[in-house]
């Protein structure tokens, strides 16, 4: 799937000079990729917004998704001169300028020489698609946009990666501050593709120092046809939790982050941006609004047992995710708070709103199930992760027939 939100030869994430950590602060590890921020050049520049003519901005992957939700509220907006869609089919809003191309074609340099800002959001974050298949594609999207960009003279590009790279664990302070370290664990699953993508617009701003670089980390995201390791969990007939830790949770509905892309797409921001709700909700109080009861386990069976069902094809996310549904991984949006930006949407709101798409759903560990599966394992005792033994079961039966 070309536009949700694949190893090829690009190398993993390198190091970087990163800006101190918050006074008082100390993290809880060593940083496997350190945070990074935009160019010194691009410091002194005039922001975007600041110019006399208003900027015309280009957005990819502006047929579904985030791109288009972000298309539609910039289309008619007067801060921008022009609106250019970019994606490899026409979609359906208006008063825009449509160019159809993939876009890893290396002559999208071409098509947007007469931008000013590029906003990037075509990827593809399936759970279910070949992993090695939608890591190529999600870096060569980026690298060709970056590429790309610095060749036509577009003077800033914003990305949307996922405030998963600086990891979920039981120390994390709450909230964590946006120069956190990056200490997520490189994997084949989703995260591991923001962490590399971050790695490419570190080398990028390096190769590049003229270009302006914004990268937006949301927290976990919720809106119509989002679908995560996050938003599948709440789709379970229970809600797993580790013993001796409970997470916090915190959310990003698509509505506040398209918000903060305009803002950063203006150049009201810079750097690296943490976006979400403001707060988070504690297990008690996502029980009440969610209706879904916990259940708990022990940290040791719980990541083993899922380490198991990854490495036999049954679950579709590494175990390493499953961190980010126990433990809490909650950010401070202190750099939009500052630009005066504030949230349309609280975790109650949209806690509720990601309640309202399970309905017809079933998931164990990452894995959707339905029809036979979804019967047995929601009638079974052990609800979540011990709940997967009927998995394994019918996965194994299958595999003999």
């Amino acid at each position: 799937m070309a536009n949700g939100f694949s190893l090829g030869s690009f190398s993993r994430p390198g190091r970087s000079v990163t800006a101190p950590p918050r006074a008082g602060w100390r993290s809880p590890h060593p940083p496997r990729y350190p945070s990074w921020g935009v160019s010194a050049q691009s410091e002194d520049r005039v922001p975007v917004s600041k110019r006399h003519r208003p900027p015309v901005v280009a957005v990819t992957g502006a047929a579904s998704g985030v791109g288009r939700a972000f298309l539609s509220k910039v289309a008619s907006s007067a801060d921008f001169r022009r609106v250019v869609a970019i994606d490899a089919q026409r979609g359906d809003v208006t008063d825009v300028t449509w160019r159809v191309l993939d876009i890893r074609d290396p002559l999208l340099a071409n098509r947007i020489s007469d931008v000013d800002v590029l906003v990037h959001l075509a990827g593809d974050f399936s759970l279910d698609g070949d992993p090695a298949e939608r890591r190529a594609y999600n870096l060569r999207a980026a690298q060709t946009v970056l590429t790309a960009s610095a060749a036509a003279r577009v003077r800033r590009v914003v990305l949307v990666t996922s405030a998963m790279v600086y990891g979920a664990d039981a120390d994390n302070p709450v909230p964590l501050p946006e120069d956190a370290p990056v200490a997520a664990e490189p994997d084949t699953g989703v995260v591991g593709d923001h962490l590399e993508i971050e790695s490419l617009v570190r080398r990028s701003l390096r190769a590049h120092p003229g270009l302006e670089v914004v990268v937006l980390r949301p927290a976990a995201l919720v809106g119509p046809e989002v679908d995560t390791v996050v938003t599948r969990h709440f789709e379970a007939p229970r809600l797993l939790v580790v013993k001796g830790c409970l997470p916090r949770w915190q959310f990003c509905h698509v509505d506040d982050l398209v918000s903060a892309l305009e803002l950063a797409a203006l150049g009201h921001v810079n750097g690296v941006v943490a976006v979400g709700s403001e707060g988070w909700l504690e297990m008690e109080q996502v029980e009440e609004v969610s209706g879904v009861r916990r259940f708990e386990l022990p940290a040791g069976l719980t990541f083993s047992t899922a380490q198991r069902l990854h490495r036999l094809g049954i679950t579709p996310a590494p175990a390493t995710d499953l961190h980010y549904v126990v433990y809490p991984w909650v950010v401070d949006c202190a750099t939009l708070r500052a630009a005066g930006w504030k949230p349309a949407w609280t975790n109650e709101a949209a806690l509720r709103e990601l309640m309202t798409y399970r309905e017809g759903k079933h998931a164990v560990v990452g894995r959707r199930l339905s029809g036979k599966d979804a019967t047995l394992t929601a009638a079974g005792a052990t609800v979540a992760v011990i709940g997967t033994a009927a998995i394994v079961r019918a996965a194994r039966r299958k595999k003999k027939i």
